[in-house]
C-alpha cells in the first residue's frame, strides 16, 4: 500500500507547465464544491504506475472539518482481488472558480487536480493536469453512456489532450 502512496505522490508531483506548444488548460467557469463530493467511478484515464492492475477504481470526496477535502480511492486489485485505498486530502487553490485543487496523499508531495469538464447535473466530471500527463473521465454511475463519452473525447481533444491514451477501467457496478 506505502508503494501506492508514494507512486501516487511522485506521480502527481510531475512539472505542471503545459509546454511550449500547448495552449493553457482551460478549467470549467465554477464548481460547487457542495455538489461535487460524495463518490465518483472512473470510467477512463491515462494509464498510471499508481493504478497499475486496478478495476472498479473510485474517488469519494467528503468534506474535513477543517474545509479541506478527504479523499479516499479505491480500487480491486485483479492480480489478487483485494482492495486498495489511498487516502489524501485536496485543497482549493483558485477560490475564484473552485475548479483548481490540488491533492495530496504523502507529505510533503502534492499534485494539480483541475476540473476542466463538468456536466450540467454534475453527473460526469473530468480532471486533468495543466501539462496533460494526467487524465481522468468521472461519473457519478459505473457507466458512461456512449454519445457522451464520445462529446467528451471530442472537447479533449479540442483541449490538446491525446485522447488515444486513455484506458477505460473496467467497471462491474
Amino acid at each position: 500500500m506505502h508503494s501506492l502512496l508514494l507512486g501516487l505522490t511522485i506521480a502527481m508531483t510531475a512539472p505542471g507547465a503545459a509546454g511550449p506548444d500547448l495552449p493553457p488548460l482551460q478549467t470549467v467557469p465554477h464548481v460547487d464544491l457542495n455538489r461535487y463530493l460524495g463518490r465518483w467511478y472512473e470510467i477512463a484515464a491515462f494509464p498510471q504506475r499508481f493504478e497499475k492492475g486496478c478495476t472498479e477504481t473510485t474517488a469519494t470526496y467528503s468534506l474535513r472539518p477543517d474545509g479541506d477535502i478527504a479523499v479516499m480511492n479505491e480500487c480491486v486489485d485483479c492480480r489478487n482481488g483485494k482492495r486498495r485505498i489511498a487516502r489524501g486530502k485536496a485543497w482549493v487553490t483558485d477560490r475564484a472558480t473552485m475548479a483548481k485543487l490540488r491533492v495530496r496523499f504523502f507529505w510533503p508531495f502534492s499534485g494539480a487536480y483541475w476540473i476542466i469538464d463538468l456536466g450540467h447535473d454534475y453527473e460526469y466530471a473530468v480532471v486533468g493536469h495543466p501539462a496533460r500527463t494526467y487524465l481522468w473521465i468521472l461519473s457519478r454511475t459505473p457507466k458512461m453512456d456512449d454519445a457522451v463519452y464520445n462529446a467528451i473525447l471530442k472537447r479533449l481533444t479540442g483541449a490538446s489532450y491525446d485522447v488515444t491514451k486513455l484506458v477505460k477501467t473496467k467497471q462491474t457496478g
